[in-house]
C-alpha cells in the first residue's frame, strides 16, 4: 500500500463527504436530495458528516485494499482521517451552536 494513494483518498473521501453532508452543489442538487430525504435515515444520515464519512469511505477502502480485514482497517482509517481534516479545516465561528440567539423585546 503506498501512502500517497493513502492520502489522496483521504482528500477525496473527505471532498465528497463534505459536499454531501454541508454543501448545496451544483444549481443546489446536494441541497435538494438533503431536502427530500427530510428526516428519515437517509436525511440524517446526510445531514451527519460523521455518519456520512463512514458511508462514503466504504467504496474507497474496497477499492484501494484487498482482503476483509485490510478493507475494514481501511475503510475506519478513511473515514477517521477524514473526520480529522473535518475538524482541522472548520473553525469555531462556522458552527451554528455557537452563534449568540438574537430576540427583540
Amino acid at each position: 500500500m503506498n501512502i500517497a494513494v493513502f492520502l489522496i483518498t483521504t482528500l477525496a473521501v473527505w471532498r465528497i463527504t463534505h459536499l454531501l453532508a454541508k454543501e448545496d452543489g451544483p444549481f443546489n442538487i446536494i441541497y435538494s436530495l438533503r431536502k427530500k430525504a427530510g428526516k428519515s435515515f437517509w436525511g440524517k444520515l446526510l445531514d451527519c458528516f460523521y455518519c456520512c464519512s463512514i458511508w462514503t469511505a466504504f467504496p474507497f477502502a474496497l477499492w484501494i485494499a484487498f482482503g476483509w480485514i485490510n478493507i475494514l482497517i481501511h475503510w475506519l482509517a478513511l473515514s477517521g482521517a477524514a473526520c480529522l481534516l473535518e475538524q482541522a479545516t472548520t473553525t469555531k465561528g462556522n458552527s451554528h451552536n455557537d452563534m449568540p440567539e438574537y430576540t427583540e423585546d
